[in-house]
């Protein structure tokens, strides 16, 4: 049965303004890419083709269209190894055009955080993450609700504004 959720690449090619993505867990579940990466296997980021995939091109070609990209990760520290991973990672998400933000767990403790991951699109719209205990995406929700559009916005620029860029978190 067709999902009647919209894919992330039509929300995003919907999007006129702004995208806002708040991740909250320590880990996801595992990809190939993290498993190379626990191996000792590390990626030539002089090398743009062996690592652009066509998500990366994706949020380029939103941001080339002036939607703002932002992404704010809340985490435990010290950081669990997906974390780690993450961060290396990230480079491909700021190279693409996403602004990326860090925030300690301990400096959230005074805001009002939803209990699931998500992506707010132009204030208005939310496709919130669901996953099981492993960290799998159990399936996605979108919502226009009033109140979940209000208390997300409202997470994401208060984690936003406490947390610290990309480049200057060190792990």
């Amino acid at each position: 049965m067709p999902s009647s959720v919209p894919s992330f690449a039509e929300l995003l090619g919907q999007c006129e303004r702004s995208a806002v993505h708040l991740e909250m867990r320590d880990s996801y579940a595992a990809t190939d890419r993290f498993e190379a990466w626990k191996r000792g296997e590390r990626i030539d980021w002089e090398d743009r083709e062996s690592w652009w995939h066509p998500y990366d091109q994706l949020i380029a070609d939103t941001v080339d269209r002036g939607v703002v990209i932002r992404r704010a990760r809340v985490v435990s520290e010290p950081v669990s190894e997906y974390i780690r991973w993450e961060h290396y990672v990230t480079h491909a998400n700021v190279s693409a055009g996403e602004q990326v933000r860090w925030l300690p767990r301990r400096q959230a403790t005074t805001i009002p955080l939803p209990g699931n991951d998500f992506w707010l699109f132009d204030d208005a719209l939310l496709r919130v993450h669901h996953f099981s205990g492993d960290g799998a995406v159990v399936e996605d929700e979108i919502t226009a609700h009033p109140e979940a559009v209000k208390l997300c916005s409202a997470a994401f620029e208060a984690v936003w504004e406490r947390a610290i860029p990309h480049h200057q978190y060190k792990i």
